[in-house]
């Protein structure tokens, strides 16, 4: 069963033990319901064009919702664990600085408050807020919450790795058994890969069943995490966006790592992140991903 039925305000202990503790877990869990309740679903299909600004282009939107529930949600987690460092992205939009400082702290909380902001603002029901915790950079708990069907995705170190809803029995997330890759399908952005290599890597997308993207990181990595999706591929590393994804992804057995071979991190923002159901096919997909990788290691393979 769900261990969420019960909302509480009592402070926390600062740091996270190995495994998250229940009390800990709702806790978080209860932060950020009612942020949704409170600060996102309100202003879902109700923005006015006051209410919506352009940050780094025309497609990277940020919303009254946005500011209000990081606004929120960081308030919140700062009461609860007063040692943590509390990041989120909004922040980090205005000071960048902010993010060399989670891979000293012991504990780190990483915040996107409402991921899938261009689905939002556009009135598609395709988004969710993402929060994630760290221990010297490394992903240790997730939460991916999706305020329009109120349930998340969520793992640590430790637990099973769940979907869970307010009421009713949780199910347990398990990654996608492998399949020839022409059965695949796959989430690549191609957008956020670099113009040189847009056309090569679009010219991959027929070895494979399907590819796609939903724009918004959050529903991604939960049919990652579901089996849903079998695959995924991205360039474009905001902690916010991938540290909780990631962990529960490989908590639910899918293989986890950069397409370099390097361990994913939340302080890695340069790179390709590759996800598979396992390390064969994460081999096999290397294979054909390999020429984004520009060193003669890559082109040896």
């Amino acid at each position: 069963m769900s261990d969420t039925n019960v909302e509480t305000d009592q402070t926390l202990p600062a740091t996270l033990p190995a495994a998250v503790t229940p009390a800990q877990r709702r806790q978080i869990i209860n932060i950020v319901r009612r942020a949704a309740r409170t600060e996102i679903m309100p202003r879902f299909r109700r923005l006015s064009d006051g209410d919506i600004r352009t940050k780094s282009h025309a497609d990277d939107l940020v919303t009254e919702a946005d500011t209000r529930a990081e606004a929120m949600i960081t308030r919140a987690l700062q009461i609860a664990f007063p040692s943590a460092l509390v990041i989120g992205e909004e922040a980090v939009a205005e000071k960048p600085a902010a993010l060399a400082g989670i891979k000293d702290a012991q504990l780190a909380f990483v915040i996107d408050p409402v991921d899938g902001t261009w689905n939002f603002a556009h009135g598609l029901p395709m988004f969710g807020v993402i929060i994630a915790a760290t221990r010297y950079g490394t992903p240790v708990f997730g939460l991916i919450y999706d305020p329009v069907a109120d349930d998340w995705a969520i793992a640590d170190e430790e637990m099973t790795p769940q979907l869970q809803r307010p009421l009713g029995a949780a199910k347990e997330l398990k990654a996608a058994a492998a399949k020839p890759l022409e059965e695949m399908s796959g989430i690549i952005p191609l957008h956020l890969f670099p113009k040189d290599k847009q056309a090569a890597l679009a010219a991959t997308f027929p070895d494979f069943g399907r590819v796609n993207t939903l724009r918004c990181s959050a529903h991604e990595y939960r049919m990652l995490a579901q089996g849903h999706i079998d695959f995924s591929l991205t360039a474009l590393l905001h902690p916010w966006d991938h540290a909780a994804g990631a962990l529960i992804a490989q908590r639910a057995g899918a293989h986890v790592e950069m397409l370099d071979g390097g361990d994913y991190t939340a302080t890695r923002h340069d790179g390709h992140l590759l996800i598979a159901p396992d390390k064969v096919t994460w081999g096999k997909l290397k294979k054909i991903f390999s020429f984004l990788i520009d060193t003669p290691e890559a082109a040896a393979d």
